[in-house]
C-alpha cells in the first residue's frame, strides 16, 4: 500500500470523525491545525485507523506520533509489517 492509498483512507477516516468534508491532509498537519482535534477525538481517529487497516498501535507508537507524516509512516510500517 502506497502512502497515498494511506492517505486517501485516512483522509476519509479524518472527515468522519470530525464531520467535515474540506479537510485536506498533509504531512506536517497536527492537532493544532485542527480545533476540534482534542485528546478525545484522537482516540477515537486512533481506534478508527486501527478498525480501517486491520492493524494495532502501542501506546509508545501513539505518543511518538507529531504530526500526519508520521501517522501516515507508521501505518505504512504496520501494514507492510503485517503483509509479510
Amino acid at each position: 500500500m502506497t502512502e497515498a492509498d494511506i492517505k486517501t483512507k485516512l483522509t476519509a477516516i479524518f472527515r468522519d470523525v470530525f464531520d467535515d468534508d474540506s479537510i485536506v491532509l498533509r504531512d506536517d498537519m497536527t492537532a493544532d491545525d485542527i480545533p476540534e482535534w482534542d485528546s478525545m477525538s484522537h482516540v477515537t481517529l486512533v481506534v478508527a485507523t486501527e478498525q480501517t487497516f486491520g492493524i494495532k498501535f502501542r501506546t509508545a507508537e501513539i505518543e511518538e506520533m507529531h504530526d500526519v507524516g508520521d501517522f501516515v509512516r507508521l501505518i505504512g510500517a504496520k501494514v507492510e509489517g503485517k503483509a509479510a
